[in-house]
């Protein structure tokens, strides 16, 4: 078997090219084998509300791409130039990484994996913000 499989949990809400999916009472396994379906996790989504620092702004622009709530062609300057930005500020190897992927990814109008790497400087930012406050 080859796709993408999602495990959920019960209950659990996944959006799949713009609808919005409910599992039953107990967990189960979805194999989706549509090769650039736009998924996303419900419970891993960012709310208008949480958008509140510039790592989650450039993400959630992401997140409507791939929700199909913003256009690709649209967004694409919008999360280049948030992507951009950050590289300004976050300048260790490992996010230069993560922000290098995140631009390669949108250029190659590949949604999913931008919000992948993006996703993945929020523990960093957060550590940043905390320093700070400190």
């Amino acid at each position: 078997m080859t796709g993408l499989v999602l495990k959920l949990g019960p209950h659990e809400r996944v959006l799949i090219n713009g609808a919005v999916i409910e599992n039953g009472d107990r967990r189960s396994r979805i194999a989706v084998m549509t090769p650039n379906a736009h998924i996303l996790r419900l419970r891993d989504a960012i709310h208008p509300e949480e958008v509140t620092t510039p790592v989650r702004r450039v993400c959630y622009i992401a997140q409507l791409v791939l929700s199909g709530d913003a256009d690709a062609a649209d967004a694409r300057q919008q999360l280049l130039r948030g992507i951009e930005q950050l590289s300004q500020v976050l300048t260790d190897p490992d996010s230069r990484l993560q922000l290098t992927l995140a631009s390669r990814a949108v250029m190659e109008d590949q949604p999913y994996q931008a919000l992948r790497a993006l996703r993945s400087l929020l523990p960093r930012e957060e550590r940043l913000f905390a320093a700070r406050r400190s």
